[in-house]
């Protein structure tokens, strides 16, 4: 467990840095390069106090050693000099491993300045190398600060995510493991500390032999694209006890010469985005595909072992796009591996993506002698879905967790239907003759959801038979004036121009940012080209208003599918939804009502409006204030400091 003093030092070192090194993974770097230089002189050190020799800082090297590099009277120039010619030459060093001399590819300082890297220095020489678990968890916490790894689609996966990934396929310690686009090794550490955790006897003594843990640690590889994220990788494990981790820079998408390598077990968030264009794959792939998703996943899905198992972040599109390609990534997958599908909250991945996400659980052994397949949707996993994502006491992780090995333990001792469904209440167990039966194999649980709240004791109509989603349009440059009609984008009312596209009341539907978000116009408009609006088919036969209280209820944002600006696609929703059509006279009672019910609201907001106001009134008695002027707030007393909000309780 992370302590308070490193933690200070960690957070020292980054406060240092920010005025020279701005970017956060630059800042990691850095901080890296000088633990691992330190660290190789503290083993140095400890080589000498046990009667060795020094393996590191000797012969030509012998000048760049620690002491030398911190001694008083060495001056800023001096220092910045040696330090900089240090790491850039150490990968020349030949009593440097292959592992360290990895570590330091392509090192270099990225500021001249003296005060900065003594400051730096400095508070690197608290810490020391002590083979221990805390360098490991101090490590963690500073990868922590990674966010979004921009153009390649790849987001820090949380913590919590990981372990859940974990627990539910449980590697063991004679397995093989692989993370084929492993960024900072998260899913192979945790892998590895379960592994330790559930191999130890009653008094928390581990209980692998010698040999045992020699090979284990043979167990785990990781391939990245990015020589930076191989470096961070290899730190990570090293400090977590692997002497010789086995990670490679290695595009797994355009290079083939691990193609014959496999895995029993493969945990991964692989990259969603693709370059412009599409990737340009090797010919070994049996879906042939251009995006990275898919890729990826096939990728997965044909490295597993006979009888291997993976769990896989994948975006929407992967559940339900209708592109041939995705429709032939899900045959295969129900076919050969897949054996159930957890729908995770859409904002998982806040800050650094809106995306909404699900894991697949794949399992080719369970997946050969059963015929359904278990979706479980998480609502909440812990944490606020805003930007902050702050604890909250609501998480469904536990009992999904649960329930999904009770699942996958069913399938193993292929228990009957009914002891299946008994075991679980989430999950929705689905056969996978259904699932194929309109040929685009959708992963999506709420398509085949019965017998619930979206039962209907009117007729279900096809989307596109009572309303299709249109695009909006590009807003003319030379029109772009003042006038009566609103202009509306994703997010609702973005201004005013002075010619319409639709005429209204109209439903608008967000089609990127804030996609699948309804909004209802009471007037002529202009819907912006991120944006689709509502063509009733038969108008003669829905109410608009009707219409758009139903949509709301259809919960479109969960279809949003995409890296970086999440998008909503209409073959998706007309793919996903039915609509329950009423007769008119019935749509139009609906309306009424609610309309009734919103009138209301609006008056009670009134009413607690009205004695918010005699709270304040009633308050601004006990300063002396005039209650006809009160707004609430205290009088200025005499030497009083105003104080600002606090950003913790807003």
């Amino acid at each position: 467990m992370l302590d308070t003093t490193t933690k200070r030092r960690i957070d020292t070192a980054r406060d240092i840095l920010v005025g020279k090194v701005p970017d956060p993974k630059s800042q990691v770097e850095q901080i890296t390069i000088a633990l691992i230089y330190k660290f190789m002189d503290d083993m140095d050190a400890e080589a000498e106090e046990l009667g060795g020799e020094r393996a590191f800082f000797t012969g030509d090297f012998a000048r760049y050693g620690w002491a030398k590099l911190m001694a008083p009277s060495l001056g800023g120039h001096e220092m910045l000099g040696l330090y900089g010619e240090g790491i850039s030459k150490m990968p020349e060093n030949p009593g440097v491993p292959a592992l360290f001399r990895d570590i330091f590819k392509n090192a270099y300082l990225p500021y001249r300045d003296p005060e900065t890297l003594r400051a730096f220095l400095k508070i690197i020489d608290e810490f020391s190398y002590d083979h221990s678990e805390r360098l490991g968890d101090a490590f963690e916490y500073l990868l922590s600060v990674l966010g979004s790894q921009g153009d390649a689609g790849q987001f820090r996966t949380p913590r919590h995510i990981i372990d859940f990934m974990v627990e539910v396929l449980a590697p063991q310690k004679h397995e093989t493991i692989l993370d084929p686009a492993c960024g900072t090794a998260g899913f192979l550490i945790s892998a590895y500390k379960h592994i330790l955790r559930t191999n130890t006897d009653a008094k928390g003594h581990s209980t692998l032999t010698p040999d045992e843990k020699g090979r284990l640690a043979k167990n785990f590889t990781g391939y990245d694209i990015s020589p930076d994220m191989v470096r961070l990788s290899l730190v990570n494990l090293y400090l977590h006890g692997f002497t010789d981790p086995h990670i490679y820079e290695y595009d797994s998408l355009t290079q083939d010469d691990r193609w014959n390598e496999f895995a029993d077990v493969i945990l991964a968030n692989p990259p969603f985005m693709s370059p412009k264009g599409g990737i340009k794959p090797h010919k070994r792939f049996s879906i042939q595909a251009k995006r990275s998703e898919v890729l990826f996943v096939d990728y997965m899905a044909e490295h597993l072992t006979p009888t291997g198992r993976a769990a896989i972040i994948v975006p929407e599109g992967i559940i339900f796009q209708s592109q041939t390609a995705y429709k032939d990534l899900r045959k295969m997958l129900v076919e050969n591996s897949l054996v159930a599908v957890v729908s995770l909250p859409a904002g998982c991945f806040n800050p650094y993506s809106g995306v909404k996400t699900s894991i697949l659980i794949l399992d080719k052994s369970l997946a050969r002698q059963s015929g359904t397949i278990a979706f479980f949707k998480v609502e909440a996993d812990g944490f606020g879905l805003g930007a902050q994502r702050r604890a909250i006491e609501k998480n469904d992780l536990p009992q999904v967790q649960a329930e999904l090995a009770a699942y996958l333990q069913a399938l193993r001792t292929q228990a009957s239907t009914e002891t299946t469904l008994a075991l679980t209440s989430t999950a929705q167990i689905v056969a996978k003759e259904k699932i194929a039966a309109n040929g685009d194999y959708n992963l999506s649980g709420e398509r085949y959801r019965e017998g619930d709240a979206r039962r209907s004791a009117f007729p279900l109509r096809r989307f596109e038979e009572v309303c299709t989603l249109e695009y909006g349009a590009s807003l003319p440059k030379e029109k772009r004036v003042e006038g009566p009609y609103p202009v509306v984008g994703s997010n609702g009312i973005t201004g005013y121009h002075s010619e319409y596209l639709i005429e209204g009341p109209a439903i608008v539907v967000g089609r990127k940012g804030s996609a699948g978000e309804v909004t209802l116009i009471d007037k002529n408009c202009f819907p912006i080209d991120t944006t689709y609006y509502v063509k009733q088919t038969n108008p003669a036969e829905s109410n608009i208003s009707f219409l758009y209280w139903l949509l709301k209820t259809l919960n479109l944002p969960e279809l949003r599918g995409g890296a970086g600006i999440p998008g909503l696609n209409r073959t998706d929703v007309y793919e996903t939804h039915q609509i329950p059509l009423p007769p008119l006279e019935v749509q139009k009672e609906i309306v009424a009502e609610i309309e009734g019910y919103q009138n209301e609201i609006e008056r009670l907001k009134t009413e607690i409006a009205n004695q918010e106001k005699n709270i304040q009134r009633s308050i601004a008695r006990v300063w002396g204030e005039d209650s006809e002027s009160a707004n609430g707030a205290p009088p200025s007393q005499p030497g009083a400091t105003p104080q600002e909000p606090s950003s913790e309780n807003p």
